[in-house]
């Protein structure tokens, strides 16, 4: 009883509409606005989509291209080359923070299609053409501004790792006892409550909306942002992976985004994510194990 006083409460918009049927009303001008309705909604549907899509693409072809850092060759000898990565200064870390930036767009935006359509087709009730886009476009600020915000935390991490010596030219930890522990506290992480209860509000993107959004332009921002904290929340301890299989490995980005987007959008998302974190406890414990020999 106390969970539909709560639906009540909502704005009608984030209401299913049962037993209605939008195809038919009692007079041609309706039939007209249903109709001009629905078509808009397709419309920012492929929008929103295409968008999301190329702006994904376009990240991936900038990692893939070497997220724009450019290694020095050490001649080592004997025609041996070795690569060797830029000494760190402020204009060095600008582009590994712009790396970072654009590494988590590539990661995380496609996770986030679900609850941004839900944000376009909100909107799309509530305000004109570019009511749509404004709406849309301030939320997926706010998330992506948590994402960069934590870009800037993971460049000042590689700057200390790196000027610590625990960082190989791979951009991945050289001393495979903490690399064993990362894995293993990765694992755990998964089992938490935390860990938990950020993962349901990510895969419920509609009970998102219905209990944190909020009006208006500021509001569309800022429900953004408390999205994305939901999100990294959810998801930190698997960037921290990337410090295990290496910065710039192409293919263990590409294999974290995807346990990300299993995660939030799978029916058995709960469960892939413990089934994860039994696996990189096992496998952080093996790794200790053989360097402990």
């Amino acid at each position: 009883m106390a969970r539909l006083r709560q639906w009540s409460r909502h704005p009608r918009e984030l209401r299913p509409n049962i037993g209605k049927r939008p195809d038919r009303f009692s007079d041609g001008r309706s039939v007209m606005t249903a109709e001009w309705f629905f078509t808009a909604l397709r419309h920012d549907r492929a929008v929103v989509l295409g968008s999301l899509a190329t702006a994904t693409l376009l990240a991936w072809a900038y990692l893939l291209l070497g997220g724009g850092i450019d290694l020095d060759m050490m001649d080592m000898g004997g025609g041996q080359m070795m690569a060797m990565l830029p000494e760190w200064s402020v204009g060095y870390g600008v582009v590994v923070f712009a790396m970072w930036a654009v590494m988590m767009i590539a990661m995380m935006l496609p996770s986030a299609a679900p609850v941004i359509l839900l944000v376009a087709a909100l909107a799309r009730k509530r305000s004109a053409d570019a009511g749509v886009r404004r709406t849309t476009a301030l939320f997926v600020l706010g998330y992506l501004a948590v994402w960069l915000g934590f870009a800037a935390a993971a460049t000042l991490l590689q700057w200390g790792l790196s000027e610590a010596g625990l960082l190989s030219e791979t951009m991945a930890l050289g001393n495979r006892l903490i690399a064993g522990a990362v894995l293993v506290a990765a694992g755990i992480y998964q089992w938490t409550p935390l860990k938990e209860a950020c993962l349901r509000h990510c895969r419920s993107p509609l009970d998102f909306l219905m209990f944190h959004w909020r009006e208006g332009g500021m509001g569309a921002l800022a429900s953004g942002s408390s999205h994305g904290l939901y999100c990294l929340g959810c998801c930190w301890m698997l960037m921290a992976l990337l410090f295990v299989g290496g910065v710039m490995n192409i293919a263990w980005i590409a294999g974290i985004a995807l346990l990300v987007l299993l995660e939030k959008t799978l029916p058995l998302g709960r469960w892939t994510n413990r089934l994860a974190g039994a696996v990189l406890v096992v496998w952080g414990a093996v790794t200790v194990a053989v360097v402990a020999s």
